[in-house]
Formats: C-alpha cells, sequence, structure tokens
C-alpha cells in the first residue's frame, strides 16, 4: 500500500555517524523533526540545528519550502543558519589567514542560499565584506571568495544598493581597470559593477566616472570568453542607463575605439563557439545601437526648414544631374514644373511638396537619411534604381520615394527599433557588425531587393501593398539564416525572387492545410503503427540477408572481412570471417559461429562501444565512431562491427533495436516514416481532392421521436 501523500521517506546524514531512515510527516513542525533526529544521534539543543539538502546547491529547508522535499532525498543535518551565519563572520575577521581563506570560501557557497543570507545580512556582513574589500589587503582566491559572497548576498534583494560606499565602487573599478588581474577577480569586478549601474542610477553616475570604454574594450580582446561576456554586459548596462543626451556621444566614443571590429574579429569571429549568454549580450548591443536611430525615426520632417528641403533637392539634383541654383530666381514658373516632373520621377507621393511625405513617424528624418546615403555612397545605384523606373510606362513605375520610406518603416518594424531588449532573446545578427553603418547597407540592399521584386511581379501601384508584403518576407527568411556578412545577404535575398518565395507558399500551405488540420492528423496516428511494423519487417528481412563487414587493425586498415546474418526464425545471429568481400549472400553453413537473440543484454554505439575504448586510433577517427555498434551477449562478450556505411549502421542498429522491443531511432527511420506516411495519407486522400474536409466530424443527429416504424418489400 503506497504511503500517505503527507509523508516523505528521507534518508539523514550527519558526519561520523550512521544515516538515519526516516519517514518525515509534513503536517508536523520542522523543529519537531529536528529534535527527534537530534535524539537519534543524541546531539543537545536541536534548536541549533536544521536540515540541508545534501546534493545540488545544498539549500536550507524551512517551513515555506519542506514540501519540495522528495521520497528519496538525501538532507543532512547542519547548524542553523542563524549559528553559521555568527560563526563565519567571526572567521572571516580572523587574524589567521587560513582560517579566514576558508571561512570566505565556505561563506561565497552559503550566500546563494535566501535564508542564509538574510540572516548574514541582518548581522550586518555585508557591510564587514565591503571594509575587506575596501581595506585593499585581500588578494588572489580571499579576495575572489569575498567579491563572489557580496554578489550573491546583494543578488537576493534583501538591501538596496544605495547604500555601497565610493570607496568600494573605486576599489572595484580598480581592479577592472588593471592591466594584470586575476581572472576570477575581474569576471567578479565587471558583475558587480554590471548590478550597481542597471540597479541604482546614481550608482551609474559613479560607476561612469570611474570606468572608461576604452578600459572596458581591452578585456574584450583576451581569450576568455566569460570576462568578453561580462566586460559586454557592462557596456550594454552603461548604455542603456545613460541619459538619452549621452547615448549619441557614448556611441561615437564607441566607434572610435572600434568596437564593433574588435567583437567581429575577437568574439563572433573567433575560435570558439559563442555561448547563450554571449549571444544575449550582443542582441542587447544590437539592439541598444539601432535604437540610437529611433530620434531621426520618431522626427517629424518641417515642410518649413531649407535645410531640410536642400537634402530633398539634392537627392533630385544627383539623380537627374540638374545644375540649376535653388535660390536662382529666374523663369519661376518654369523651374516649378520642372521640380514637379522631377520629384514625380522620383517617386514621391507629393509632386508639389515632397517634404510633407516625410511628416508621418515612424520613419520620419531616418526614411531621407536612408534616401541620402543610398545617393550619395552608392550613386551608381541610386540613379540607375531612378533611371530605370522613370523610363518605364507609368503604371509600372517602382516609386522609390514612396518605397524607400516605406521600407525603411518595415527595416525599423523587424529590427524592433525603439524597443528595449527581450530579456530571453538572443538572436542577434553576425552582418550588423561587418560595417560601421550597418542599418543604411542594409537599406541599399534592401531597396535594390523591392526593385527587383517589383518588376518580377510586373506589379502597378495598386500592387504596392502586396509587393511590400513580399519583401518583407524576402527579408525576415533571408534574416533567420543569421548571414555572416553583408554580401552574404546580398547573395541569400538575391535567391530568394518572388517565384521561390510563391513556391515556399505553396509548400508550407500543402504541409499546413493539407497534413495539419484535426481529421487527417487522427489518420496519421492511425496509420503510423502499420508504417512503423512495415519499417521493422524491412529491417529484420535486410537483417536475414546479412552484410559483409571489414576488419579494421588498430594502425591500419585491412583487407580482411567478416559476415553477420539472422537466421530466418529471427532466433540466431550467424557469424564468421571470410577470406574476400562477397558478392551476395552467404550461406548459413559457411559462418562457424553464432548465438542466441535471447543472449543480448544490449546494443551500444559509437564512443561507448568496447572497440572504440581499446582503440586509441579509432577512438581519434570520428567517422569510424560513428559506423560503430556492439552487441553485447553473454556471457561477458561483445560482437563489435564498423558498418561500411551509414546506411548500413542504421540498418542494423534498428534491426537490433527491433529484435530486443526497442523504438528505432536513426534518421534513416526518420526519413522512411515521413516519406511512407506522407505517400500513405495522400494515396487515402486521393478520393476527396478538391473537397473541403472539416476540423470537426459532423454532429450525430438527434435520435427519431419513435422507433416504430417498418419497411415491407414489394
Amino acid at each position: 500500500m503506497p504511503p500517505p501523500s503527507d509523508i516523505v521517506k528521507v534518508a539523514i546524514e550527519w558526519p561520523g555517524a550512521n544515516a538515519q531512515l526516516i519517514e518525515i510527516d509534513q503536517k508536523k513542525p520542522l523543529i519537531a523533526i529536528i529534535r527527534e533526529v537530534c535524539d537519534g544521534w543524541s546531539l543537545p539543543n536541536a534548536e541549533h540545528y536544521t536540515l540541508r539538502y545534501a546534493d545540488g546547491t545544498q539549500l536550507y529547508i524551512t517551513e515555506k519550502t519542506r514540501n519540495e522535499i522528495k521520497n528519496g532525498t538525501i538532507l543532512r543535518l547542519a547548524i542553523s543558519p542563524n549559528r553559521a551565519a555568527r560563526q563565519l563572520l567571526e572567521r572571516i575577521q580572523s587574524s589567521c589567514l587560513d582560517s579566514r581563506l576558508d571561512a570566505l570560501k565556505e561563506l561565497a557557497k552559503l550566500s546563494a542560499d535566501a535564508t542564509f543570507a538574510t540572516e548574514f545580512i541582518n548581522m550586518e556582513g555585508i557591510f564587514i565584506l565591503m571594509l575587506l574589500v575596501e581595506s585593499g589587503t585581500n588578494f588572489g582566491e580571499m579576495l575572489a571568495f569575498t567579491l563572489t559572497a557580496f554578489l550573491e548576498l546583494m543578488d537576493h534583494g534583501i538591501i538596496s544598493w544605495d547604500m555601497i560606499s565610493t570607496a568600494f565602487i573605486k576599489q572595484i573599478a580598480s581592479y577592472v581597470n588593471q592591466t594584470t588581474v586575476d581572472a576570477s577577480i575581474l569576471q567578479r569586478s565587471l558583475a558587480i559593477l554590471e548590478s550597481m549601474v542597471l540597479n541604482s542610477q546614481s550608482l551609474y553616475k559613479k560607476v561612469a566616472e570611474e570606468i572608461t570604454v576604452g578600459q572596458l574594450i581591452a578585456h574584450l580582446q583576451v581569450s576568455n570568453q566569460e570576462i568578453q561576456t561580462y566586460a559586454i554586459a557592462l557596456i550594454n548596462a552603461l548604455f542603456l542607463k545613460a541619459p538619452e543626451d549621452r547615448r549619441q556621444e557614448m556611441s561615437n566614443v564607441l566607434a572610435q575605439k572600434q568596437l564593433r571590429s574588435i567583437i567581429l574579429n575577437h568574439i563572433i569571429r573567433g575560435n570558439r563557439p559563442i555561448k547563450t549568454e554571449m549571444a544575449h549580450q550582443l542582441y542587447v548591443l544590437q539592439v541598444l545601437t539601432f535604437n540610437l536611430l529611433e530620434e531621426r525615426m520618431m522626427t517629424k520632417m518641417d515642410p518649413q526648414d531649407q535645410s531640410q528641403r536642400d537634402i530633398i533637392f539634392e537627392l533630385r539634383k544627383i539623380a537627374f544631374d540638374a545644375e540649376y541654383d535653388p535660390n536662382s530666381s529666374s523663369n519661376l514658373e518654369k523651374r516649378k514644373a520642372m521640380y514637379t516632373r522631377d520629384y514625380k520621377m522620383l517617386g514621391f507621393m507629393n509632386h508639389v511638396n515632397p517634404a510633407m511625405d516625410f511628416t508621418q513617424t515612424p520613419p520620419g528624418m531616418l526614411a531621407l537619411d536612408n534616401m541620402l546615403y543610398l545617393a550619395k555612397i552608392h550613386q551608381d545605384m541610386y540613379i540607375r534604381i531612378v533611371l530605370e523606373n522613370s523610363s518605364r510606362e507609368d503604371k509600372h513605375e517602382c516609386p522609390f520615394g514612396r518605397s524607400s520610406i516605406e521600407l525603411t518603416k518595415m527595416m525599423c518594424e523587424i529590427l524592433q527599433v525603439g524597443e528595449l531588449p527581450n530579456e530571453g532573446c538572443n538572436k542577434y545578427h553576425p552582418m550588423f557588425f561587418t560595417h560601421d553603418r550597418a542599418f543604411e547597407e542594409f537599406f541599399c540592399i534592401c531597396i535594390q531587393l523591392l526593385n527587383k521584386t517589383w518588376k518580377e511581379m510586373r506589379a502597378t501601384s495598386e500592387d504596392f501593398n502586396k509587393v511590400m508584403q513580399v519583401v518583407r518576407e524576402q527579408i525576415t527568411r533571408s534574416l533567420s539564416t543569421k548571414p555572416n556578412s553583408l554580401d552574404q545577404f546580398k547573395n541569400k535575398v538575391r535567391c530568394m525572387s518572388y517565384s521561390e518565395i510563391l513556391r515556399l507558399r505553396q509548400s508550407e500551405r500543402m504541409s499546413q492545410d493539407d497534413f495539419q488540420s484535426p481529421p487527417i492528423i487522427e489518420l496519421r496516428e492511425k496509420i503510423q503503427p502499420e508504417v512503423m511494423e512495415l519499417i521493422k519487417q524491412q529491417r529484420l528481412n535486410r537483417l536475414c540477408e546479412g552484410t559483409s563487414f571489414r576488419k579494421i587493425s588498430n594502425r591500419r586498415r585491412q583487407d580482411k572481412f567478416w559476415y553477420c546474418r539472422l537466421s530466418l526464425n529471427h532466433k540466431v545471429l550467424h557469424y564468421g570471417d571470410l577470406d574476400e568481400n562477397p558478392q551476395g549472400e552467404v550461406a548459413f553453413e559457411s559462418l562457424q559461429e553464432k548465438f542466441p537473440v535471447a543472449d543480448i543484454k544490449a546494443v551500444v554505439t559509437g564512443k561507448d562501444c568496447p572497440h572504440m575504448r581499446e582503440k586509441s586510433a579509432l577512438k581519434q577517427n570520428k567517422e569510424v565512431q560513428e559506423l560503430a555498434f556492439s552487441i553485447l551477449h553473454d556471457p561477458d562478450e561483445a560482437l563489435n562491427f564498423i558498418a561500411p556505411n551509414k546506411y548500413e549502421y542504421c540498418i542494423w542498429t534498428d534491426g537490433l533495436n527491433a529484435l530486443l522491443g526497442k523504438e528505432m531511432t536513426s534518421e534513416l527511420t526518420k526519413n522512411d516514416l515521413d516519406t511512407l506516411l506522407s505517400m500513405e495519407l495522400k494515396l487515402r486522400l486521393l478520393d476527396l481532392e478538391n473537397i473541403q474536409i472539416p476540423e470537426a466530424p459532423p454532429p450525430i443527429p438527434k435520435e427519431p421521436s419513435s422507433y416504430d416504424f417498418v419497411y415491407h418489400y414489394g
């Protein structure tokens, strides 16, 4: 009979004594349970003790957390958090360095526990740690454990960051500013400064005075990715908390210090894979950088501002090479007519006063900035786009001005300009770290894409919104592949033609509409066991036919072979050596060895195989390791295989798993299952072509009011 839900069976340890196996009644007070445990070991003063988990983080158990204890958990009797905090507080102030080091080491571990942290902070322990740091007398491991304990205690949010002294900040900053400092101390110092900046606006100002961006950038060029991550995190924190009027200034300093190229060369293109936290910090930096565009994005154009209107005039001048002085008063009417014609050819909505096109926010003035960048930096491309469209028939011309404004707005939406970074996101794009003007270059590629798609769709002005939807899809699909450079992105969107988008849409529609509706899913589940049985029979039939395996020695490949096949009744494996590679099946009589399938203990693959562990040459050969599998059987022996190719490897591992009644998990089985299921579904649905399959079955009609009826055959 199972124990009641309020009873939990656990083991409790105490140093130098045999463990107690007890049943904890969750309805009984925790102190009463601790008293019983202490009595079992004859320990006085039960109120001085508590229970902790013996494994993992070894957290203290309280009345609030006791319900998390599971059956079979191993606990440990320990001194109470209050006594532990008091003892450690005395020991970290000891004159004996060894005793202080041991105490700080234990403190760093216990500080992660909220119960202990509350007791320690209530005893003013956090201020003692600050004094130890401010004194500057702690070094090496002792300092590293001090900083770890401080950070863990502060992370509980029990005490405000604002109480931190200026002397402490200066001392922590000095560790970051040093050229040579222990990696563990530097890592914790960066983390503490980041927390200060994020948790207090007043501390942000103090940290910003002590730390310069140039000093942080130096830490990005080390080989330790943890330090690089914390350095970028601190840069992001300073960027995020900086007043709006100082962010652009900070961005200019980062650009002067070559932050982008250092991140690109030392992190993104480094020789180590990027971990999740680093990816998140790169994403945050990307978002904060693009957010600098928000001011321009939300700035309306002033139609009366002559300097802003001159930018539009410059766009016209570059496109049509007009040699007219905008301030000239000669032939005013003629000039107005010419400007109106040119602004129409440039694709503005308002031909008379194109400044009105930039009064909508977003994208505001940002769209005009992008157009001017294209016209000045990629002048040939700009002139070609404008003239190409102005020479088309009226109904098929792609309006450059309108397209640029809508495209800039779309880019801001895709890149989430103006939005705060998402805590759980790590989707950064390496290509945006390859150019100082990445947003503008992104625009230049996308406007070419838009022009190309417009032509492919043979669009007219009525199709404008439809074209923009296709372009958005082309951009987002290409970005999802995370191209490493702007050139790679350019190649991706070039391949993502309108016909390719249609093909992908059709493929996805077929997949979603035909095979994702509830009736189809139900049918798929119904026929899947039949298909799996078919695959299983094919695998077993192949094992019955048998396969020739090459013998491989530790030092070199040898032209010796052996053959293995399953008996027709699936009960015995026959195998034996061969003089040469056979051309067909080998008769059972020619295979001298055999053993019953019933004796198979397990099938192991890869590095778990005995012959992969024994032979170092094979162990180092990754390709051989991926084709290796072994049958462990009675007595303690193994039959070792190295498949001739991946196909045979999948056939044999699947077949052996099928013999043992286990699931067939190879890639070949997954592919075969998808293929056969798809074919079977299509065959069964042939009669329903062009018929809408309802999401739910039709309702069952109501019962007739009377069953008193009969039909007489004439």
